[in-house]
């Protein structure tokens, strides 16, 4: 049984999010859940609610009502980049540099084993 969650437009770059997504592929959801808990950056709050949100639409659907936590793994997790916001900073001697606040796309996909 596999189940399904995303985050769209997460406030954060893909490049920072992708650096905790690589710690938890592929691993049981007990352990999975100790890394992004104990974690020390940002990135890892933002993916532990979707992976929770995984577990919780896998043990909410009619298919996964008997499977335990314990049996879970993270099967697969990818990070995507989203919508770059473009704004303007004034700089020296009258220019101004543009500054991208990028966004990014979380997909989590969770399997019994």
């Amino acid at each position: 049984m596999e189940a399904k969650a995303n985050h769209r437009y997460a406030k954060q770059s893909a490049r920072k999010l992708r650096q905790v997504a690589d710690l938890i592929r592929g691993v049981d959801m007990e352990r999975a859940l100790n890394i992004l808990h104990f974690s020390n950056k940002k990135a890892s709050a933002i993916i532990e609610k979707v992976v929770r949100s995984a577990v919780a639409n896998l043990i909410n659907s009619e298919e996964g009502s008997g499977v335990e936590p314990e049996d879970l793994y993270v099967k697969a997790i990818s990070v995507d980049d989203g919508p770059i916001a473009k704004r303007f900073r004034p700089r020296a001697m009258g220019r101004a540099t543009v500054i991208r606040k990028r966004t990014s796309h979380i997909n989590v996909e969770i399997a019994s084993k």
